[in-house]
This record gives structure tokens, C-alpha cells and sequence, in this order.
């Protein structure tokens, strides 16, 4: 009889992808905002993240706003991650806005339109609320269904109790549908906003814990609310002032957000939400939420975006502004003048520079075990070695990118770990900067539009022949 081959089932509801920076958990930085030499997937670096701590507390703490903050150095030495860092250590009450300096000028609006958006994203608006709140544990739900389908509505009764009182309510067809919704039974503990009907099952019932003999690991048990069931509780939304923005500026401005197709927003839409705010701050309704807009590759804005972030800055609602750049002295975008990192004189004054430094030869071999760790590829010691030699000789991204292809060389020949051969398979199958502009300056006589003098005399030699 034939030997039926199942084939294997894969789990497609979560698809976790690897990112660049996808093993960074935080800045790694203790109580007294000391760096630790590895920690939260970062590596080296000490000054630059204690430098980065040091604004992280202050941005939590609420005391600095409309400062910038420039993180300078080559390229691979870990500039965005140490904003990827400040981005998990803010949490995400807070807002984080991320853009690349180029995307301004790929977009269907004006440069400081974009702009505007991307600091109105890293402004969060904490808005509190209070609502009518029903909470209580359930005795019991009884539903009549009708005997003929489609003759009437379903009705029924829930009994709702707490420590103090005990309350019969009636349903209708909308509730009925909700309890279902969430698999209400007798026992849970919910939350019935008044305003909206939303349904919240908060827990079980303590009292309900030895009804079954196994309980799934979410189940979680809560105690019976104690007072009335009837009470009043302070609901916080919080939203940035870009999606206040999109859905006041037009009919349709909640599907807007969701299409990313905002468009111009009009100035006048912009300073009567101001007003509005300033007003709910005033009333202590709402209060503001600076946070940090990261723009990277700063170098690629030019003259204009420059001024309009001078002004920007000086304005009291404007979030922590960080900046990136691996430029040197080099020509201001939109100009012919030279600056150091392609940024004007005037902001840079403005800026507190936090500069990053090459990784040392330990530091890229711990920065290798964690990301073999990240990809799951089991790599001996001896490739780890190779890999870290390679990785000092040409650039830390390019070993990186190696550790994938040499499992996959690996896999190929059927081998469990990451050797030394698998190692030597990619190197020599993809080159890294140096050996290609190695190889170009050997053959650049045989490429196309060559700038060699003596390849332009054979091809004029050819043509005229």
C-alpha cells in the first residue's frame, strides 16, 4: 500500500516579518539612565543612547518641547535604531511619528503641507470623557425566542448583581445580538456603556472559579463590583491632532484616514481645532501629548523645508523633532553653499547633536548573535567568527545580510547549523562595496558610458570606421 505523504500545516494567521530593526526592544538603559553594554537588542553605542535616555526622560516628563535633536554619524553605526529604541521606550500613549526626508517631495502636496501633517501626527491629544457605565456580574440571561421564525423579535432578561443590589433589565433584539456577540453567560463579569450599548465582558466572577474543572489560560477571573450598578467612569481617548485634522476638514474625513488620501488641509480648519483644544485644555478635559517626529536622511530636504522647521519649532504646540543624517560637509539642498551634514548654520544652532560611533570588532559579534537569534539561524563558532571578520573588513549591514543566504546555503545541504562553508558559499556569491567598485574599475572599459578617456577614442575610432 502506498504511503500517504501529509503535508505539513502551516499557521498563516500571524505573519511576523524580520525586519532591520525588528530585534530592538528598547534604548537599554537601567534606573539612573546608565547604558548597558547589551540590552533590549542594543549594542555599544553608551553615550549616544545615555545622550538619547537623558531627552526620552524629559519628553515623559512633559518639560521640553519644540526642541530638536540631531543624530549624526556613518553610516551602519545605529542612528535609527537608537530612534527606534526612543520610539518602544515612549510607549504608545505617546506619539511617534516616523518620515524619510525624500517622501516630502514624492507627495500630492506642498512641502510645507507635508510638514505641517508630520508634526500635527507627533502631537497626541488626551481627551477624558465621563459616561453612564452598567457593571455587574451576571445571574442569569434569559432569551424568548419566537416558535416561527421571522413572526416577532426576539426578547428577553438579564439579571444583573453586585455585592449590594441585584437588577432585572429587559432586552431587546440589538442587546440580545450583542450578548451573543461576546459569548455572555451566566457568571461573567461585563460593562454596558449607556450611550453606545458597546458590551465589555471585564472577567469571571471569582465566586464562578469552580464551575469547570479546566479553565483556558485567557480566562480570567475578577471580583463581584462592590456599590451600585449604575456609576459614572472617566473614559480617556487618545488621538493625535492630524486625525482631529482629516476628520473635521471634510464630509467624509473618518474614511479619509484609513485611505491615507488626506489632501491640503485648509489653515482655517487647523486654527479653530487649535481653539477647540486650547479650550477643552482650559476646561481640563483634554491635555496635550508632545511627541517625537524622526526624520531621517535629513539631508535630502532643501532651503525652504529648512526655514519652515526654524518656525515650526518656535511654535508652543510643536513635538521633540529628532533628525538623522551620515553626511559630512556637504551642499545645502537648493543652494551652492556647504554646511556640515547639508543642514543651514542657523538650525543647527538649534539643534542638540548626539553623535554616533563605528562599532568595535566585540560589538559586531554581539550584534551578530542577536540577530541570528532574531532570524532563528543556529550558526557555529567558527562562522560567527568569519562572519565578524567579514563584517570589520567591509560593513556591518552587508555581514547581516549574509546570515540569511549562508542558512539558506546551509538548508541546501541539508545542514542542521551555519558553517564555515555555507560562510565562504555567500561571500564569494555576493560581493560587498569594496570588491565590486574592485571589479568596476578592473572592467569599466566594457561598460556602457564609461568616463575612461581611451574607451571614448575606440568608440569614436569604431564609429568613424
Amino acid at each position: 500500500m502506498a504511503e500517504l505523504k501529509l503535508s505539513e500545516s502551516r499557521d498563516l494567521t500571524r505573519i511576523e516579518r524580520v525586519g532591520a530593526h525588528s530585534h530592538i526592544r528598547g534604548l537599554g538603559l537601567d534606573s539612573s539612565l546608565e547604558a548597558r553594554d547589551v540590552s533590549e537588542g542594543m549594542v555599544g553605542q553608551t553615550a549616544a543612547r545615555k545622550a538619547a535616555g537623558v531627552i526620552l526622560r524629559m519628553i515623559k516628563d512633559g518639560k521640553i518641547a519644540g526642541r530638536a535633536v540631531l543624530l549624526a554619524g556613518q553610516p551602519g553605526t545605529g542612528k535609527t535604531a537608537i530612534a527606534m529604541g526612543m520610539a518602544k521606550s515612549l510607549g504608545l500613549e505617546t506619539p511617534f511619528a516616523m518620515i524619510a526626508a525624500s517622501e516630502i517631495f514624492s507627495l500630492e502636496m506642498s512641502k510645507t503641507e507635508a510638514l505641517t501633517q508630520a508634526f500635527r501626527k507627533a502631537i497626541g491629544v488626551r481627551i477624558k470623557e465621563e459616561t453612564e457605565v452598567i457593571e455587574g456580574e451576571v445571574v442569569e440571561v434569559q432569551i424568548d425566542r419566537p416558535a416561527v421564525a421571522g413572526a416577532a423579535a426576539k426578547t428577553g432578561k438579564l439579571t444583573l448583581k453586585t455585592t449590594e443590589m441585584e437588577t432585572v433589565y429587559d432586552l431587546g433584539a440589538k442587546m440580545i445580538e450583542a450578548l451573543g456577540k461576546e459569548k455572555v453567560s451566566s457568571g461573567d463579569v461585563i460593562a454596558i456603556d449607556k450611550a453606545s450599548g458597546k458590551i465589555t465582558k471585564l472577567g469571571r466572577s471569582f465566586s464562578r472559579s469552580r464551575d469547570f474543572d479546566a479553565m483556558g489560560p485567557q480566562v480570567k477571573f475578577v471580583q463581584c463590583p462592590d456599590g451600585e450598578l449604575q456609576k459614572r467612569k472617566e473614559v480617556v481617548h487618545c488621538v493625535t491632532l492630524h486625525e482631529i485634522d482629516v476628520i473635521n476638514s471634510r464630509t467624509q474625513g473618518f474614511l479619509a484616514l484609513f485611505t491615507g488620501d488626506t489632501g491640503e488641509i485648509r489653515a482655517e480648519v487647523r486654527e479653530q481645532i487649535d481653539t477647540k483644544v486650547a479650550e477643552w485644555r482650559e476646561e481640563g478635559k483634554a491635555e496635550i501629548v508632545p511627541g517625537v517626529l524622526f526624520i531621517d536622511e535629513v539631508h535630502m530636504l532643501d532651503i525652504e523645508c529648512f526655514s519652515f522647521l526654524n518656525r515650526a519649532l518656535e511654535n508652543e504646540m510643536a513635538p521633540i523633532l529628532v533628525v538623522a543624517t551620515n553626511r559630512g560637509i556637504t551642499t545645502i539642498r537648493g543652494t551652492n553653499y556647504k554646511s556640515p551634514h547639508g543642514i543651514p548654520i542657523d538650525l543647527l544652532d538649534r539643534l542638540l547633536i548626539i553623535s554616533t560611533q563605528p562599532y568595535t570588532e566585540d560589538e559586531i559579534r554581539k550584534i551578530l548573535d542577536i540577530r541570528c537569534q532574531e532570524e532563528e539561524v543556529e550558526m557555529s563558532e567558527g562562522a560567527k567568527h568569519l562572519l565578524t571578520k567579514i563584517g570589520v573588513e567591509t560593513s556591518l549591514r552587508y555581514a547581516i545580510h549574509l546570515i540569511t543566504a549562508a542558512a539558506l546555503a546551509a538548508q541546501k545541504r541539508k545542514g542542521k547549523t551555519v558553517d564555515l562553508e555555507d560562510i565562504n558559499r555567500v561571500y564569494n556569491l555576493f560581493l560587498d562595496v569594496k570588491r565590486s567598485t574592485q571589479y568596476l574599475m578592473e572592467y569599466q572599459s566594457q561598460y556602457m558610458f564609461s568616463d575612461t578617456g581611451e574607451a571614448d577614442e575606440d568608440e569614436t575610432n569604431a564609429m568613424a570606421s
